[in-house]
């Protein structure tokens, strides 16, 4: 009975109804007395608020990981971010293969929007890459993270923050573990490391390869690392990508040129800041520096890559690089006096178009809708921190002015739904609570509309 009640949900609502299960199950066990270090229960908007975060790899925090939970809690965060990293169609399919079951049409689909893939014949092998190269490149990152945090903190304490902070990073999660480990105090982030380039450049790789995709994994391997081969995602999403860092990386040089934070670091050093900035908005959500420093040009910057985020079917969330990618191709189709967008020697499809502008519209009106509650709720925090804050939730970011200890209940509320959303995604959230795709028979007349 229970398997037909399931049956009868689209794939959109069991999606959605994965995450925010994992959410309440997580937010329960959160909120025990024995997984808080003083051993007393954490309010129950404040545990939900941390288990949204970690299940949708977002970063945020009411609480220092550090220093408020428990190994206990700290444990439960790491699964939820493991569990909301790869999806929760990706550990159903794991149950079902080992009770023994096969799947069924209806769980491939779902696997398939879950996890990026494309066609039902895609499944076992993009399950198995999945689960091989998640494993691959979080073991490689806790080892390498090891040899620094051996170092500072023994091989027990070490070994645990190397996998701590290696599945923080490939999941784009951005919670950390180093609240006052160097007597600086709570919610200080990678700020210690800032100038270490193990550390920094690990971190770093491991938030790009999670926020790359499942999918593009399997056919850069498909191509045997042979990019000319790859599909038109693939190329879109490493182009992309390459652009996203690149750029970012020297405006980020060039804006805080004069930081009084960074005035003692060498050009290096500020080179490996800037490159560490221009990733970790990508939905990562670490910081090596206080954002509240940022100037305006980079505060801006940091705005506009929380909004594109990484790629479909990954570890990332926003609008995703291929959504942006569409939309600037469109843009330049369309001033050029084409109707066709092309890429390449590929032309894309109408409705990607669509569903890209719509995308982008509904974050652009969650974000306005939210910063417009927020500072009816809490009006004595500035504007653009609000901004910040909220950009970063429904992006699934999690890097902060500072401001989310300070929120009342009502605007944690809403940043609990935007972290929903943003990783869930806003397409799977409207169709979940929406009917079911139909096409009408009867299509209206074709009139105009002026633009521009």
């Amino acid at each position: 009975m229970a398997t037909k009640s399931i049956r009868k949900l689209t794939v959109w609502q069991l999606l959605a109804i994965g995450f925010l299960g994992i959410i309440l199950l997580g937010s329960g066990l959160l909120s025990l007395p024995f997984a808080t270090v003083e051993g007393q229960s954490t309010s129950y908007i404040d545990a939900l608020f941390t288990a949204t975060s970690a299940t949708c790899v977002t970063g945020l925090v009411t609480y220092d990981t550090a220093t408020h939970w428990s190994l206990f809690g700290q444990i439960v965060i790491l699964s939820m971010i493991q569990l909301g990293g790869l999806g929760f169609m990706t550990f159903v399919t794991l149950v079902f293969r080992l009770v023994g079951h096969n799947l069924g049409v209806y769980e491939r689909e779902a696997l398939l929007q879950s996890s990026g893939g494309a066609h039902l014949k895609d499944i076992r092998p993009l399950f198995r890459r999945i689960l091989l190269g998640t494993l691959f490149f979080e073991l490689v990152g806790a080892g390498l993270l090891f040899i620094r945090f051996r170092q500072d903190f023994g091989d027990e304490r070490g070994l645990f923050l190397a996998v701590f902070h290696s599945i923080s990073a490939f999941c784009n999660a951005g919670f950390d573990m180093l609240g006052n480990a160097f007597g600086d105090g709570p919610f200080v982030s990678l700020a210690h490391y800032a100038t270490d380039p193990l550390v920094v450049l690990v971190i770093c790789g491991l938030v790009i390869i999670g926020g790359l995709g499942f999918c593009v994994w399997g056919d850069i391997l498909d191509c045997k690392l042979n990019l000319k081969k790859c599909k038109l995602h693939t190329k879109a999403v490493l182009v992309t990508t390459t652009i996203l860092l690149v750029v970012p990386t020297l405006m980020f040089l060039f804006f805080e040129r004069n930081n009084p934070d960074l005035a003692n670091f060498t050009i290096w050093e500020k080179l490996l800041v800037a490159f560490f900035n221009s990733t970790t908005p990508r939905t990562a959500g670490f910081s090596v520096m206080d954002m509240r420093s940022l100037s305006t040009g980079s505060y801006l910057l940091t705005l506009v890559l929380m909004f594109i985020g990484g790629s479909p079917g990954s570890t990332a969330g926003g609008i995703k690089t291929t959504t942006f990618a569409v939309i600037l191709m469109g843009m330049f189709s369309v001033f050029r006096g084409k109707k066709d967008i092309n890429i390449g020697k590929k032309r894309i499809d109408e409705e990607v178009v669509h569903n890209a502008l719509a995308v982008t519209m509904a974050y652009l009106m969650l974000i306005i809708v939210s910063v417009l509650l927020i500072c009816e709720f809490d009006p004595s925090i500035p504007f653009a921190d609000i901004l910040f804050e909220v950009t970063s939730a429904m992006g699934t970011v999690g890097v902060t002015m500072g401001i989310t200890t300070t929120l009342s209940v009502f605007s944690k509320i809403v940043l609990i739904f935007l972290m929903y959303a943003g990783r869930v995604g806003v397409l799977t959230v409207a169709l979940a609570m929406g009917q079911k795709q139909h096409h009408d028979q009867v299509r209206n007349p074709v009139d105009h509309i002026l633009i521009g």
